[in-house]
């Protein structure tokens, strides 16, 4: 689901400009300069796939016949900062409609960021964030933040401390990237909008519960967190086991200036502790014809852990084109749980404001990831095994690739209408089917 918070602070503040963090032109009516935050966004996307060579399909194949889908998003935020103390609350509403196409199975870089992973869920609405935001400061220098329906503060210490404390999305924290970070703006897949890597602690819509804290300083930043993982791969509810579930995430910023145009790298280090199966026992058991088809559901054990690293960097290269990109790596010796089928992957890309053709508020990308398994987790598939997204019924192995272009137009205040185009070699990891074309169409509205 949508991530969006920004951290600006000195050099790296030239990246984010007026139609990206403040009012100008980004909302549909201005926000007041107030301790209280209201607004409210919705973001659909209709996607159509036009046929393509398939030799086969399983029960988790993204669809080989032409077809099209439209997901709709609608979220309102509320926020107050509780004045003189740097305390504030947040809480928002989400509404997740519609549905991906082949209901988001087959592609582990799937193309729609927007569809939440289990369609039996509905539109009912739901609480997406309720989180108590607390600031320690460690300087009494003060400096402009940004707002954004997710930190609501006008001003903060220039040194500090950051608690983040309620129901959050793991990823509103930790391995943000300007360029690549937002559905409703920018890139589409998830591959690209996430680190495809990152199994980061989420439920089915992509929240948790859990506590994140943040060392921030001006050049650089330290970042924790604690948070609950889902109960089974994939699943709604979350596992309040914790000596035997958790995602512990750990991240270093590090800030730059490069001719005087900002940049920023982080490091980012993610242990997850869940019931999880693993792709051996699975083998194992299928080869010793003891499971007719290779199940890693069946070979959960509690407290397995699966490991990973990660590393995300941005750079503004000229006034209004910057580059960005992000390299992922886990483990993948047991089931993909909280995410998606993706152990190891290598992303670039680059967009460019439209101040060069007189069109200030629009933005142009393009950007390209490669997508690779596990031996285990490709052998399970392979052989006829199924995750939560992907299962041909039996696998030609071969990276995923897929490069994604946008145009997202300001054509009113808070209104950006936006094309895409998307192309996917070997789906699924699979050289038997493909390549896939996906185009889109996308409106975003911001109140």
């Amino acid at each position: 689901m949508r991530r969006a918070l920004m951290i600006c602070l000195g050099c790296w503040s030239g990246l984010a400009g007026a139609d990206d963090t403040g009012d100008s032109g980004l909302y549909l009516a201005p926000h007041p300069d107030a301790p209280w935050w209201l607004s409210a966004q919705g973001n659909s996307i209709l996607q159509y796939q036009p046929g393509f060579h398939s030799d086969y399909q399983g029960i988790h194949s993204f669809t080989s016949s032409d077809h099209l889908a439209i997901s709709l998003v609608t979220t309102a935020f509320a926020g107050y900062v509780f004045e003189p103390t740097l305390t504030s609350a947040v809480v928002s509403g989400e509404s997740a409609g519609g549905g991906g196409l082949s209901q988001a199975l087959g592609i582990a870089g799937f193309t729609n960021l927007d569809v939440v992973r289990n369609p039996t869920l509905g539109a009912a609405p739901y609480i997406g964030r309720a989180y108590v935001d607390q600031i320690i400061p460690l300087t009494s220098e003060m400096v402009q933040s940004d707002r954004t329906p997710l930190h609501v503060f006008r001003t903060v210490p220039a040194r500090r401390i950051e608690i983040h404390a309620g129901k959050l999305s793991t990823v509103d924290v930790f391995d943000t990237n300007q360029g690549a970070t937002d559905s409703h703006f920018q890139f589409m897949n998830w591959a690209i909008d996430n680190n495809g890597a990152y199994d980061y602690a989420a439920d089915t819509r992509g929240y948790t519960l859990g506590i994140t804290v943040e060392f921030i300083d001006k050049l650089w930043a330290l970042r924790f967190g604690d948070l609950l993982m889902p109960k089974v791969a994939n699943g709604p509810d979350y596992d309040y086991d914790i000596a035997n579930a958790r995602g512990e995430n750990l991240e270093l910023e590090i800030h730059d200036c490069i001719a005087g145009h900002p940049g920023l790298v982080r490091g980012l280090a993610f242990l997850n502790h869940a019931n999880m199966g693993t792709y051996a026992d699975a083998i194992a058991a299928y080869r010793q014809a003891i499971d007719a088809v290779p199940d890693v559901t069946l070979y959960r054990v509690k407290g397995r852990t699966t490991y990973g690293f990660g590393l995300n960097a941005e750079q503004e290269v000229i006034t209004d084109l910057h580059v960005f990109g992000r390299l992922g790596w886990n483990n993948g010796k047991n089931e993909s749980f909280a995410y998606t089928e993706i152990d190891n992957t290598l992303m670039i890309g680059g967009d460019l404001r439209g101040g060069r053709w007189s069109r200030p508020g629009d933005k142009v990308g393009l950007a390209g990831v490669s997508n690779g398994l596990s031996n285990g987790h490709k052998t399970y598939l392979e052989i006829g095994g199924s995750g939560f997204i992907l299962g041909d019924g039996k696998l030609h192995y071969g990276r995923e690739n897929i490069i994604e272009a946008y145009y997202t137009a300001r054509a009113y205040r808070g209104v950006f209408p936006a094309v895409d185009l998307q192309l996917i070699q070997n789906p699924g990891y699979n050289v038997d089917r493909g390549p896939a074309i996906v185009g889109s169409v996308r409106l975003h509205l911001e109140i």
